[in-house]
């Protein structure tokens, strides 16, 4: 009977590697760390005095340092019990209360066919990690000498190079008896039904592969090495062997790093992943072309109780941190949260590694808050609460985070948390201009929020929660095309889910829009197949349906149709990818423009001059494009094919 990986892993996920050896050995009390899930004993497998046999539950093995067995639950009872692997695997199951599945030929089937593709994916990494060594990966190899990646690293991670052909991968591959349609199910090509030849996917990048937790290469993330490229990071499509909602950068031997007591650290990318590493932070990872999901957390709790989630200084990383924080409350549990550190804006973490070294890291991961310290300081953070009115505001809308926690005991003690911040917050302090911090423990306590002291008037500078400061600012100051690319999302959610990891990075130009954009890629993170019809009703419940309405009538003006939830998929793909593509182009621009400014100040030549007046010609020439796209609408019944 063949039985699949998922299967094989539930069982090892409910029966820890301790319980099944133990019934073989006797654990020596003095080297064993139960609390961790350090076993040690003399070997069952050879005679020796001296405990050298080490059993791991976190990592659901075993492993003799006198003799060298090593192995897991069902390779222990098949070479000490004596039992077949269908035997070991039916008493196992037994024991973890897990149900022995029929044999299912098609079940059979699929699992060979993930295990050949496992192997495609192997021979894909080595076939990049050969092109990154030759003569054609030396601008790669340059770029990753410039960024302070060892050999040792790159070797370690497995970095490779894709050429700029759209064959070369394909070709290797077909040399080795790999089919087209292996490639394809692999995400190594790109292929459709108006794609008349599949083309290699990764061109002219540096590649990233990535590993699961069992150390087989998965997919892969490749960065462009032109500074052209629309996407500076590409990353392989969901497959059957790669699903990035469940797939953490470095999860191996973060894993590891968190069972030998290591801070597990997440960041925003490889690169920053990989500086960590070279830097002595083992435990570090990161999502993978997604915001941080439940599945991701679910992991994350599973190596270890309070991980430390690390986000850049800029908009797209406080927004990011917001997000995780929402995703993450109804999760919590007792032992199960997490702290929250940000950098300083503009740095990453491997920026801050080459300035200041490991010190400087180990400072900033000193610097990281409890979750409840970061949502107070989110919520409160140059908050407004000189009236009655705004001070209810603030209290009621931290009594409704807690309240989203389903854990009943961390509920009741996040509200106790919030209640005492509260308390400290309004207090009278004799003092004007009195900010609170939020510190936690200590200071004055009521017993509920509605009995706050709020005498005094104090002066603080103006914000309101996420929902309140969107209605307060409106939509009417969204720009046109960033009011096409928030409806186009709107009705075709689907599309927010597939563009995930760009839209997380989008700069929008106003407030209003950047905020409709947070909430709308968070609502799509918490459920990723919601229709268009739910969140809108999201949306009306929120208070933001006349922002919606004002953006659709926004739209509606300019005669963009290719958005509307009637527009065929397709369509409306096109449309937001041609937004975006616009879009892009113009903050790209206008930090052209800024740029040249300044250096006409400080050079105020005819060539300084022209430079400038060209920029100014482009921004134009962009603002007033209505561009044509061949074939666009058709699938909708249009013939109009202006945006």
């Amino acid at each position: 009977m063949r039985f699949s990986d998922q299967f094989l892993d539930e069982i090892r996920e409910r029966l820890n590697i301790s319980q099944v050896v133990g019934e073989y050995v006797t654990w020596d009390k003095r080297k064993s760390q139960p609390g961790r899930g350090d076993f040690w004993a003399c070997c069952p497998f050879h005679g020796e005095k001296t405990p050298s046999f080490h059993a791991d539950d976190r990592k659901g093995i075993y492993h003799c340092f006198g003799c060298g067995v090593t192995g897991d639950h069902f390779r222990f009872l098949v070479e000490k019990g004596g039992l077949s692997f269908p035997e070991a695997v039916e008493r196992l199951a037994g024991q973890a209360g897990v149900q022995l599945p029929a044999r299912d030929p098609q079940q059979e089937a699929r699992q060979q066919k993930r295990n050949s593709l496992y192997d495609v994916m192997e021979l894909a990494t080595q076939y990049f990690e050969q092109a990154l060594a030759a003569n054609v990966g030396a601008r790669a190899r340059g770029y990753l000498n410039e960024r302070g990646v060892s050999p040792k690293i790159q070797e370690q991670f497995r970095l490779g190079f894709a050429p700029d052909s759209r064959n070369g991968l394909k070709e290797f591959l077909a040399q080795n008896q790999v089919t087209a349609r292996q490639m394809i199910d692999c995400g190594l090509l790109v292929a459709g039904d108006d794609i008349a030849v599949p083309f290699d996917r990764f061109r002219n990048r540096l590649m990233f592969p990535i590993e699961d937790f069992r150390g087989r290469v998965v997919a892969f993330g490749g960065r462009a090495m032109s500074p052209e490229a629309r996407a500076k990071y590409l990353n392989s499509p969901e497959t059957e062997l790669f699903h990035k909602r469940r797939t953490l950068y470095n999860g191996q031997m973060a894993r590891q790093a968190a069972h030998d007591g290591k801070p597990l650290v997440v960041v925003e990318g490889y690169m920053d992943v990989i500086a960590c590493v070279q830097a002595g932070f083992h435990g570090a990872v990161a999502p993978l072309g997604t915001a941080l999901t439940d599945e991701h957390l679910g992991l994350l709790w599973k190596m270890t109780g309070t991980p430390i989630l690390c986000f850049d200084g800029d908009s797209a990383g406080q927004r990011a941190a917001g997000r995780s924080m929402d995703v993450m409350l109804p999760m919590l549990k007792p032992g199960q949260s997490a702290k929250i550190v940000t950098l300083p804006e503009g740095v990453d973490p491997d920026d801050l590694i080459k300035a200041e070294g490991r010190k400087g890291f180990e400072d900033l991961l000193a610097s990281a808050v409890p979750l409840s310290q970061a949502i107070w300081q989110r919520e409160t953070q140059n908050a407004n609460v000189e009236t009655p009115e705004a001070r209810a505001e603030l209290e009621a809308r931290l009594r409704g985070l807690a309240n989203e926690i389903a854990d009943p005991s961390v509920k009741k003690h996040y509200g106790q948390a919030f209640n005492d911040m509260l308390y400290r917050f309004f207090r009278p302090q004799g003092k004007p201009n009195y900010r609170g911090r939020g510190s936690g423990g200590g200071g004055g306590r009521n017993s509920n929020y509605g009995s706050i002291k709020t005498n005094g008037r104090k002066s603080y500078s103006p914000t309101s929660s996420l929902m309140q400061r969107l209605k307060n600012t409106g939509a009417g100051a969204i720009h046109p095309r960033e009011a096409v690319i928030l409806l186009g999302l709107i009705n075709h959610p689907e599309l927010a889910e597939q563009h995930m990891e760009d839209l997380a990075n989008l700069e929008l130009t106003s407030q209003a829009a950047s905020q409709m954009l947070d909430m709308l890629m968070n609502t799509v993170a918490m459920d990723p197949s919601i229709s268009a019809d739910k969140l809108r009703a999201q949306i009306e419940q929120r208070g933001l349906l006349d922002a919606l309405n004002t953006i659709t009538a926004q739209v509606q003006r300019q005669g963009i149709w290719q958005v509307d939830q009637k527009a065929d998929k397709s369509d409306a793909e096109i449309g937001l990818n041609h937004a975006l593509a616009l879009h892009y182009k113009s903050v790209r621009l206008n930090k052209e423009l800024k740029a040249a400014e300044l250096a006409l100040g400080n050079d105020p030549s005819e060539e300084s001059y022209e430079r400038l007046r060209d920029i100014q010609n482009q921004i134009s020439s962009v603002d007033g494009t209505e561009a044509l796209i061949e074939g666009f609408g058709s699938l909708s019944g249009r013939s109009t094919r202006s945006l």
